[in-house]
């Protein structure tokens, strides 16, 4: 089979079917490393998808998934990360996460100041060691990444064809419904920060740190349909005075690199089996917004019961 799409959710869904024995090949326009998944902070936390309650329970299954993973951080790139969830009701998350966030509390003022959040250790991905991890382990499984672009799914060479793109599917399966919400980061030096940091304004302003080996991630923005890719100064002169403003250390902090990244958003992730012009088996799984890592191991292992059911 071809899975069409070469992110994250593209690659741990090939992973999940890979290792369940079937013979899978990933078709991406772009290197894994080029993908929009590369680009993300990639904290582990469902945001900006819906459904609430089936995302919830894909991030859930994630979260035992990352769990093992974060015991080799080195080469999955995934490690367990204390930090504050700001403008969040202790009440809310344990609604759904009780008990599978054992280091949940509320924050102390100390540890949040702007008001009330929620202290948790999550997982943080370091997305440049994880899809990587992610390609090997496929090829340990017997399936294969190739680079190659496709101007209809139909293409694919395959029995069965899994419709992984993202945004791409506006195209490939004329879904003008799932849109771009774009964000941007910057990445400076780390001056010693060690925990993550999530703030919203009372305008809606966003900001993130989130510290990865070597480097820290200053985020962000959330802008609807907008689909420019080169980074732009003025929103990251706000983004590192936002972040500075709740922790001071990152002030003059040297620029390494700026990022910016369109996130799949639709009203409700797609996840349906439908079927070719010709009648072969095609498994729609893409809008998973900006919580495609989040959501990727249960939401592929949902993915994979579509295809066994083909």
């Amino acid at each position: 089979m071809v899975v069409v799409g070469g992110g994250v959710v593209g690659l741990t869904t090939a992973v999940v079917l890979a290792e369940r024995g079937r013979r899978v090949r990933v078709w991406t326009r772009d290197p894994v490393e080029r993908t929009t998944s590369a680009v993300a902070g990639a904290l582990w936390w469902p945001y900006h998808i819906e459904p609430v309650a089936a995302a919830r329970a894909w991030a859930l299954r994630s979260l035992e998934v990352y769990g093992t993973l974060a015991a080799r951080p080195e080469e999955t790139g995934v490690r367990l990360v204390d930090g504050a969830l700001g403008e969040t009701d202790l009440a809310d998350v344990e609604s759904w996460a009780a008990g599978r966030l054992p280091e949940l509390r509320r924050a102390t003022a100390r540890e949040y100041a702007p008001g009330p959040a929620v202290w948790a250790r999550l997982p943080l991905i370091d997305m440049a060691v994880h899809l990587p991890w992610l390609r090997e382990r496929l090829r340990r499984a017997g399936g294969a990444v190739e680079e190659r672009a496709v101007s209809d799914l139909a293409e694919a060479d395959a029995p069965v064809v899994v419709n992984c793109t993202g945004l791409g599917a506006r195209e490939l399966a004329g879904d003008a419904s799932v849109r771009p919400v774009r964000g941007q980061l910057v990445v400076v030096e780390n001056p010693g920060v060690d925990t993550w940091l999530v703030s919203t304004a009372p305008d809606g302003a966003m900001a993130y740190l989130f510290p990865q080996p070597g480097r820290l991630l200053l985020g962000g923005t959330a802008e609807d349909d907008v689909w420019g890719l080169d980074p732009d100064p003025a929103v990251a002169e706000g983004i590192v005075a936002r972040c500075v403003a709740l922790r001071p250390e990152v002030a003059g902090a040297r620029v390494l690199e700026h990022r910016v990244g369109l996130r799949p958003v639709r009203d409700t992730v797609r996840l349906e089996r439908t079927v070719l012009p010709d009648g072969r088996p095609l498994v729609h799984h893409y809008g998973h917004g900006g919580a495609g890592v989040t959501v990727a191991w249960g939401c592929a292992e949902e993915a994979a019961a579509l295809v066994a059911s083909s």
